[in-house]
């Protein structure tokens, strides 16, 4: 398969994508007034009706590189879906990132009286089966509640003409490429295809070349960019004492919304514990939550109503929350492109934002891993309290002093 470039064109604002009147005007009302650079390559191919390669970071208009042809394409051409079918079938790899996509569907296409779904797994089946049985225009989903309604019969391809597989890397993170696969064989040969990822392995790159025909590839930023307005910082910290330099960094001035990254979902659980300790309200979101309870603590965040959000890697995928002001990794990430894409949830839509990492003795290997990534050096704080102050208590301590016991105690059986 040959890749190439094809016209980019200089835009300034959306008028010049000749987009239809109501989708203009939903852009408008929503604030948006100038094409980002992946917007401003994409969207002219895909109203050709290109085959796309989109590398692109997060942070970067992504979503609405693709949306906004594809609603533009289907008010052209008014088409009654039959009963199971739909014209667009949106791939994308976690719950929170099927209902930002479908949210946007409303947002940019208020007026267009099309119909979309958003499919996946966590909640019941029902309510999406009789959604399907309507027929839609727009289908979101996941790969495991997708592949769960076709084999119940409940989606019908005869009537697809776009497919956009989004965050194919992050598919392939979690293991669903099998499944992507399988869903992929079931497609009508004659469609049109898109494929957004923020990095190309090797898995992804042959899974390209096996369903885009002669495609045109645009590239918004190099795989081992940083967000330029990302304020970084690295501070050395021992192990136990993490859970105290956090307390001391969210009493700071300026923490309005802030995002915390740890490495597992019981880490993101004992977080939330510690903070509640000193009376700092936080919630966590990960896959042991429920999914009303995910979407809860979600939007919560996203209104200001809870300031302080822990998350893990794959639950935050499909985080778009413009206002957030701090990025903290409370754990490094083993894989150093996940640091590109944690930090990317600060600094969007034209905004600053900081991004403070905290590094123990066992992690200066990843931080490593990550700067030769980057190609930069991580500046150093050394002016938080816990910089250079040894353990205070041994890691068993800390945690019995930190959190509270939900253990019960039951009698011994006679």
């Amino acid at each position: 398969m040959q890749l190439y470039y094809k016209g980019i064109l200089a835009v300034q604002d959306f008028l010049s994508f000749h987009l239809n009147s109501l989708i203009l005007s939903s852009i408008e009302k929503n604030g948006y007034t100038t094409p980002t650079p992946i917007q401003t390559q994409a969207i002219p191919n895909i109203m050709q009706g290109l085959d796309l390669l989109g590398i692109a970071q997060t942070g970067t208009g992504k979503t609405a590189a693709f949306l906004l042809p594809i609603l533009n394409k289907l008010s052209q051409t008014k088409v009654e879906v039959r009963s199971k079918g739909t014209r667009v079938l949106i791939l994308t790899p976690t719950r929170e990132l099927a209902s930002q996509i479908n949210d946007s569907i409303s947002k940019y296409g208020r007026g267009l009286n099309l119909k979309h779904a958003v499919v996946y797994g966590g909640v019941g089946i029902h309510p999406q089966m009789s959604a399907l049985l309507k027929g839609v225009d727009l289908l979101v989903a996941t790969p495991g509640r997708l592949l769960d309604l076709m084999n119940q019969g409940y989606v019908k391809y005869e009537q697809l003409e776009v497919f956009v597989l989004d965050e194919a890397d992050r598919m392939l993170d979690m293991g669903f490429i099998h499944d992507v696969k399988r869903i992929i064989s079931r497609l009508p040969s004659k469609k049109q295809t898109l494929l957004f990822s923020a990095t190309m392995p090797n898995d992804i790159a042959k899974l390209a070349n096996s369903i885009l025909k002669t495609p045109v590839k645009v590239e918004a930023t190099p795989e081992s960019s940083v967000v330029e307005k990302i304020e970084q910082k690295i501070n050395y910290v021992e192990k136990v004492n993490k859970p105290q330099l956090l307390k001391s960094i969210l009493k700071n001035k300026g923490m309005e919304r802030v995002l915390i990254f740890t490495r597992t979902k019981h880490g993101a659980n004992r977080i939330v514990q510690h903070l509640q300790l000193s009376s700092i309200r936080a919630a966590a979101i990960h896959g042991n939550k429920s999914q009303s309870a995910r979407e809860s603590a979600l939007n919560g965040f996203r209104h200001g109503n809870i300031k302080i959000l822990i998350a893990t890697d794959i639950a935050a995928r499909g985080i778009d929350v413009p206002e957030i002001s701090h990025v903290i990794n409370y754990d490094m990430p083993v894989d150093p492109e996940s640091y590109i894409h944690r930090i990317g949830r600060t600094a969007r839509a034209g905004r600053k934002g900081i991004a403070i990492s905290f590094c123990d003795p066992s992690e200066k290997k990843l931080l490593m891993a990550i700067e030769k990534l980057i190609k930069c050096k991580v500046s150093i704080d050394t002016t938080h309290p816990y910089h250079g102050v040894a353990a205070q208590f041994s890691q068993n301590t800390a945690i019995k002093t930190t959190l509270p016991t939900n253990r019960t105690r039951h009698p011994k059986k006679r």
